[in-house]
């Protein structure tokens, strides 16, 4: 299994920035993506942006393109999120998630953004 555990959530005001990091444990030699999704009150998930684990390829939602930066630091078996020019829809509960060799979907435990003055 693969344990992750978001941080770095908080209040930000419009315009701001801020870093998101979720740390993996366990198995994670088996991990091939990593990504961010996102749930505001009374929508569905959705997607941010994943990063595949070995070649480092990006793929980004549209609707944070130019904005946001996701990276990963495989030493540490961590991966970032990076949100520049954060906008009051940006305010969502933020999960991480991996997706193994083995077609195993992992989740974290969600961390608060919020964009508010």
């Amino acid at each position: 299994q693969v344990q992750l555990v978001e941080s770095g959530g908080g209040l930000v005001q419009p315009g701001g920035s801020l870093r998101l990091s979720c740390a993996a444990s366990g198995r994670t030699f088996s991990m091939y993506t990593m990504s961010w999704f996102r749930q505001a009150p009374g929508k569905a998930r959705e997607f941010v942006a994943q990063i595949t684990w070995s070649t480092g390829n990006i793929v980004y939602a549209d609707s944070v393109k130019g904005r946001f930066t996701i990276s990963r630091d495989n030493a540490k078996n961590t991966m970032y999120l990076h949100m520049d020019t954060l906008k009051p829809e940006d305010t969502a509960v933020y999960y991480c998630s991996a997706v193994t060799t083995q077609i195993d979907t992992y989740w974290g435990q969600g961390t608060q953004v919020t964009v508010s003055s």
